[in-house]
């Protein structure tokens, strides 16, 4: 026995220095990822006269709504999270990407299969030339375990792991951009609902006052100052107007229904009390450009798609060397009880080395591939990073020129509501005609739709803003690729 353990001993040491050795020369081919540059400017153009983000603006995170101080926005936001759909989809594409790591890691290990093989053979008299005229029956058993490795000398795996680790990184990024794009859009269909619920009480207060106006030119007919004409345009606009607060209720239902599809819910369940658009935006910190390229959860995630289509750089150039694996069985075989004993042991140990001789150039192909999809990425990253900064700019001289306007807009309500006020008293001394004062009304409710219209922009403009500011998001809150490496995916059950 002692000698035959010998012999096994010397063929596993020979087997761990071949080992050993190979794992000593092993490397990773391809270009090792450096993030590429980006435009990038000093400063905001639009920032003159805006407020600069203190250090303290600049570490803020957290619930961006929260600005607004809207208690019932405060209550659906956070239902984003929990219940919308295309969050839930991103966080499942998420869970894919965590196992697609482990599937690729699992290359980096040998493969060890179980074999267990019971034979049962019979022999009758006959065959076996039996003087006792009695058969033979016997049981063989063989169990053994084989194992294959392919080494990963190139880093062809290692590269793989590597992109998929960046590719899971994507996926967190996209997580995070499904969160905020969808928040942005609950916090505008929300505040165009309470725009609805201005123009409502706008118009339902002008048909008061257009129902006085009616009473006068009624009292004017009766008094033998005014033509029947006159009371007909007057009803007239009574009802057009009553029409148009009518109207308004489409548009609201509509924007409660969004409201609650994205908060992950059906129309019927979200009933949200009428509450007129308020006056009052938050003041909005700017930081300098470069901070963008940290807050944004597509920059983030566009960039990181450069590395993962860096590293099939480096796995595809790895198939231009030879592939080298190693096998081996132990096992027992035998027949009777005592079959698994040394005595009945059997084992091999092989290894193999493939070398690629004639292609067609298939490898040039599938680099060059590689290649090109990683300078695609490049562009793409670049092109976000520029859209970003543009939907920066434009929404800063949204809210800086929207203030300008809102001014002289609330001036021409103003100055409308003068107006009309001079020329009522006008009608009623019977100095001028209704159509003047038809006229005049109709120029004052247009200036207060204009002046809602742009109070309305003010508010999606500074929504618009801080998404294309990145929200509270920075990433700082991707997942390392060290935590990556060992994550152990756990999918729950729908």
């Amino acid at each position: 026995m002692w000698p035959m353990l010998k012999r096994r001993s010397k063929a596993w040491a020979g087997f761990s220095a071949v080992t050993l050795s190979l794992g000593m020369v092993a490397c990773t081919v391809g270009p090792d990822y450096l993030r590429p540059k980006a435009p990038e400017p000093v400063a905001y153009k639009e920032l003159k006269g805006w407020k600069r983000a203190a250090p303290i603006d600049d570490r803020d995170r957290g619930p961006w709504w929260l600005v607004f101080k809207d208690q019932k926005l405060d209550g659906f936001e956070p239902q984003v999270e929990i219940s919308n759909q295309t969050v839930a989809a991103a966080q499942a594409a998420y869970w894919q990407s965590l196992a697609t790591i482990k599937e690729a890691q699992a290359g980096l290990f040998p493969t060890v299969t179980v074999n267990y093989k019971e034979t049962g053979s019979h022999f009758g008299a006959a065959a076996i030339g039996s003087a006792l005229g009695t058969g033979v029956t016997k049981g063989v058993f063989n169990l053994s375990a084989n194992g294959s490795w392919d080494l990963d000398l190139w880093g062809k795996i290692r590269r793989t792991v590597e992109s998929d680790i960046a590719g899971a990184q994507v996926s967190a990024a996209d997580i995070a951009n499904a969160k905020l794009s969808t928040q942005s859009l609950l916090a505008t269909a929300y505040y165009n609902l309470r725009v609805a619920d201005a123009l409502q009480a706008l118009l339902d207060q002008t048909v008061v006052e257009y129902k006085k106006t009616l009473e006068i030119t009624q009292n004017q007919y009766k008094a033998g100052t005014a033509s029947m004409a006159d009371v007909a345009t007057a009803r007239t606009q009574v009802l057009t107007t009553q029409s148009q607060a009518i109207n308004v209720g489409i548009m609201r239902a509509q924007f409660e229904h969004a409201i609650a599809a994205l908060m992950g819910k059906p129309p019927a369940e979200l009933t949200i009390k009428p509450t007129p658009l308020g006056y009052k935006l938050p003041d909005i910190p700017v930081s300098v450009p470069s901070t963008l390229l940290e807050r944004r959860p597509d920059i983030a995630a566009a960039e990181r798609n450069i590395q993962q289509e860096n590293a099939l750089i480096g796995a595809a150039i790895a198939l231009y060397y030879p592939d080298v694996s190693l096998s081996g069985m132990f096992g027992f075989t035998g027949t009777g009880a005592l079959a698994i004993s040394l005595a009945n042991e059997v084992w091999t140990i092989s290894g193999s080395i493939a070398q690629t001789a004639f292609n067609a150039g298939l490898y040039d192909a599938q680099v060059e591939a590689a290649m090109a999809s990683y300078q695609q990425s490049v562009a793409n990253y670049r092109q976000t990073v520029l859209t970003a900064f543009q939907q920066v700019e434009d929404q800063l001289a949204a809210i800086r020129i929207s203030a300008r306007q809102q001014k002289v807009a609330d001036e021409a309500v103003k100055s409308a509501r003068e107006e009309v006020d001079i020329l009522l008293n006008q009608y009623r001394a019977g100095t001028i005609a209704f159509t003047a004062v038809v006229v005049g009304q109709a120029m004052l409710l247009s200036d207060q739709e204009a002046a809602l219209t742009v109070r309305q922009n003010r508010f999606l403009a500074t929504i618009a803003l801080i998404e294309a500011l990145g929200g509270g998001w920075d990433n700082t809150l991707l997942p390392s690729s060290a935590a990556l490496e060992h994550v152990n995916p756990i999918i729950p059950r729908l």
